[in-house]
């Protein structure tokens, strides 16, 4: 039984396996493969523990095939897109990005993307498990503007994690892109051999995050050059794990479309000076009344608990609440690193219930809000 008990990805249609698993499977049986964000990829190489004291002590790689990537291009597409997503488009410089809500009209969330701005074009990264549902609903506000949506079905990209993250990508003659901070999006063009790839910063709330965009053709010769270079290879497991130890949420497991902005944490996603924008009335009246009501928060069980299906949450009881459930845990992981050994979980608490410090369970399990991860200072 995996102690990783949520997948990222709710029961869907038949998934297609990725370029890169699709190939590494071919040539290794053995690897089994699970549904992740939408695709399916390799589960595991050698173990979901070890892989993730790679990417958190020295550098793994990871496919990121899971991610899909649409171009926008048209003569209004800045202006457009600002007008769709919770951050800004106008402010953004050539080779930077962000991170951003797409609401309704009533302020919920309808997923989430990545946003960077190149010479000519933007590129939206969000995904596969949401590709369908975004296009179809920033197609929906395409109405006398000059903006095209271009998939990109011919691109993939590998992920590359850790403390020996930018010495790896060295030793291919890749140089990282220069970032301002921990959660900063940027990014550089590069060739390696004869082909043009893109290197990414990521938001790297714990180690140092990479992802190498590159044509799906190239993606083995990436892998296999990475992974000579001393990059362990890591499955989906893992990097479920390393997720839930950097308290990030994800969209259609912990953040759901009946959430707030302001519910999340997530303030990075949020432009609070950029005008209009589709739900921009309802985020802008909750932050002049502070009127949320839960809040996303990172925990610590007292024990494990059992697999959760995909798409699942657990409720949380609080003693003395005046509502229950007052909360719910959405993704669950148990650790065994040096620095840190137990069970954290990611899910929504009620504020009341935070701000008494009322006790907490699940399923007979003491729950406790893990304080900036106090236990794993040290990664």
């Amino acid at each position: 039984m995996s102690d990783v008990v949520s997948t990222g990805v709710a029961a869907s249609s038949v998934l297609e396996p990725t370029p890169l698993a699709a190939a590494l499977t071919a040539g290794s049986p053995g690897l089994a493969l699970t549904a992740y964000r939408g695709a399916e990829t390799v589960l595991a190489f050698a173990g979901a523990n070890p892989e993730l004291a790679a990417l958190t002590a020295a550098a793994g790689c990871y496919d990121l095939g899971y991610r899909a990537f649409v171009r926008i291009t048209g003569e209004d597409q800045v202006r457009w897109l600002n007008g769709m997503v919770s951050n800004t488009i106008v402010g953004l410089t050539e080779g930077h990005g962000n991170y951003s809500f797409l609401l309704n009209a009533q302020g919920r969330i309808q997923g989430d993307a990545n946003i960077y701005r190149s010479s000519d074009h933007l590129l939206l990264e969000t995904d596969r498990s949401q590709q369908v549902a975004i296009l179809a609903h920033l197609d929906h506000f395409i109405i006398m503007d000059d903006v095209e949506l271009h998939p990109a079905d011919g691109l993939t990209a590998i992920g590359v994690a850790g403390p020996k993250a930018v010495a790896v990508l060295e030793s291919l003659g890749l140089a990282a892109p220069a970032a301002e901070s921990t959660e900063a999006l940027s990014f550089v063009a590069a060739r390696w051999q004869e082909h043009e790839i893109l290197v990414i910063h990521e938001a790297s709330p714990l180690v140092p995050r990479f992802a190498l965009l590159v044509p799906s053709g190239a993606v083995v010769a990436l892998w296999q050059a990475l992974t000579a270079a001393g990059a362990e290879p890591c499955g989906a497991e893992a990097i479920e794990k390393l997720r839930i130890l950097e308290g990030t949420p994800l969209y259609g497991v912990d953040i759901r479309d009946r959430h707030l902005p302001q519910e999340t944490a997530q303030t990075q996603a949020l432009n609070f000076s950029k005008g209009c924008y589709l739900g921009q009335e309802i985020v802008e009246r909750i932050r002049s009344r502070a009127a949320v009501h839960r809040g996303f928060r990172q925990f610590q069980l007292a024990a494990g608990l059992g697999p959760l299906e995909a798409g699942a949450t657990l409720p949380i009881e609080a003693e003395g609440a005046a509502q229950n459930p007052a909360g719910e845990l959405s993704s669950i992981a148990a650790f065994d690193l040096p620095v840190f050994q137990g069970t954290l979980a990611l899910g929504f608490l009620r504020n009341e219930a935070a701000e008494r410090g009322l006790p907490l369970s699940a399923s007979g399990v003491k729950v406790t809000i893990a304080e900036r991860r106090p236990e794993i200072a040290g990664l």
